[in-house]
């Protein structure tokens, strides 16, 4: 039997968010392609590269220690290459934070990965090599025939459009990842009959801005022919859920788009940030308001059941509390499914790093508190208006039950989610008994947390009952 050296392998951390995750899937399948094989062990590789994050404070802290760590770690011929957003912000500057590092590569060329390998393998001396080319207009258009989507069980994150056109102040993804360019419509759709041939269940479509898909094509209504073309081509696919949209871009067509195909979730991922006009015209978002409170009641009306998530920023500069309360009025009017809160984070080479009337630290965190607190009773509220219903989720995994002290119970659990829940930011669905893992079965709601809910799962077909018969958690199992 031969034994692989360690010069054929490779180590791939992938950090920060599914947009990356999906890079990070297609540089291995690049590297695989030439003759590289991934191992999760970064002693047993000679390559070892870090695809980083460079949003916020913490996720650039998180890629810097991340490469700091597997270069000093690293032992002969092994190299360390850092790729990502970090690398395309910082460039060669990120040698200075990261002595000992060999390779360079940012997010506009992740496609020449093998090149870059290859280079520093045949390379004579021991000097970092970049490759940063500032050019963002080839991404789509070279992508080496690799599948650009993320697999995670029954899930897929599949990637429309990269980089972002829009002026956001706070936001330094244009600099980082270039102006919006979209990916060819036969692309995607092939991908996606691709997906549902190896059993995928749900889509996920996202880019930095979903809503504007195509607009450097010449198209104007992007998306809605986008989601029409893959489900007339992928009928089998049962969920297709749309991530991040942005404001003022949900058209008619895009809602009527997703109100006529029962294959698109009635689920709207569309971040606001805030809800006060002054605040928002410093934010350099669209300060229309009333337009969320009339395009939402529009969407519901369309879609009854539409589980809206939404983010808000507090603490912006120069926010001031009568514009903080406004954001709160706006959360109580508008009733989100689901909200994710942050405090505002200083971002260096941005417009809102130059803005003066900085919120201080405890006014920052006092106002997401009050904003989570009011939050956590909506949520809770609308968890709590679907139980006794039945609904279907997607069986994620396995658990054991636990009492209120923590302890085993030794009844088995199925983790979920439901068409309200996107993986990884959303709630779950715990269930009685082990349902089949990647299948979509039926379940009535039995309780409710802010979060989460609890359910057992609805028979199938109906069953023989005897007087007396008790059912315990296994009889309530969905037949494979």
């Amino acid at each position: 039997m031969s034994v692989r050296t360690r010069k054929d392998n490779y180590y791939l951390l992938s950090l920060g968010c599914s947009k990356n995750t999906v890079d990070s899937e297609s540089m291995a399948q690049i590297l695989n392609t030439g003759g590289l094989r991934a191992v999760g062990d970064p002693s047993k590789a000679e390559v070892l590269i870090v695809n980083t994050c460079g949003f916020v404070d913490a996720a650039k802290e998180e890629s810097l220690s991340a490469l700091r760590e597997l270069v000093e770690l690293k032992r002969g011929k092994q190299m360390v290459i850092a790729a990502g957003c970090l690398s395309q912000r910082y460039g060669e500057q990120l040698v200075q934070h990261v002595p000992g590092l060999d390779g360079v590569i940012g997010t506009r060329r992740w496609m020449d990965i093998f090149d870059l390998v290859t280079r520093l393998r045949d390379r004579k001396h021991p000097e970092p090599l970049y490759h940063l080319p500032t050019d963002a207009t080839v991404v789509g258009l070279d992508e080496r025939g690799v599948l650009r989507a993320s697999v995670q069980g029954a899930s897929a994150y599949l990637k429309i459009a990269d980089g972002c056109r829009r002026p956001c102040a706070f936001c330094a993804i244009p600099k980082i990842k270039g102006t919006a360019v979209s990916r060819p419509i036969a692309s995607i759709v092939a991908e996606a009959v691709q997906l549902q041939e190896m059993g995928v269940k749900e889509i996920l479509l996202i880019a930095q801005d979903t809503t504007d898909y195509g607009y450097d094509l010449g198209l104007k209504d992007g998306l809605a022919e986008l989601l029409d073309a893959i489900v007339a081509a992928a009928p089998h696919i049962p969920w297709i859920r749309v991530m991040y949209a942005y404001p003022g871009y949900v058209t008619p067509r895009l809602m009527e788009t997703m109100a006529k195909h029962k294959q698109i979730l009635p689920y709207l991922d569309i971040p606001l940030q805030h809800g006060h006009r002054e605040t928002l015209k410093r934010m350099k978002r669209p300060a229309n308001v009333e337009w969320v409170y009339d395009t939402i009641g529009k969407l519901r009306e369309s879609m009854p059941e539409l589980a809206v998530r939404t983010t808000f920023i507090v603490g912006y500069p120069g926010e001031t509390d009568e514009e903080f309360e406004g954001l709160m009025k706006f959360i109580t009017d508008l009733q989100f499914d689901r909200v994710g809160a942050f405090k505002y984070s200083y971002e260096i080479g941005t417009p809102s790093a130059t803005l003066a009337n900085h919120v201080p630290d405890d006014v920052k965190q006092a106002r997401w508190e009050r904003l989570m607190e009011v939050q956590q009773g909506i949520s809770l509220a609308k968890n709590q208006r679907l139980i006794g219903k039945t609904i279907d989720i997607l069986v994620e995994g396995h658990g054991e039950g636990e009492d209120e002290d923590g302890n085993p119970t030794g009844g088995s659990l199925s983790l979920g989610r439901s068409y309200r829940d996107a993986p990884e930011i959303d709630g779950y669905v715990i269930v009685e008994g082990e349902l089949p893992v990647g299948e979509i079965v039926p379940v009535r709601i039995t309780g409710a947390t802010t979060y989460d809910l609890f359910a057992t799962a609805e028979l199938q077909e109906p069953r023989t009952i005897k007087p007396g018969q008790v059912f315990g958690p296994g009889d309530l199992m969905m037949p494979n």
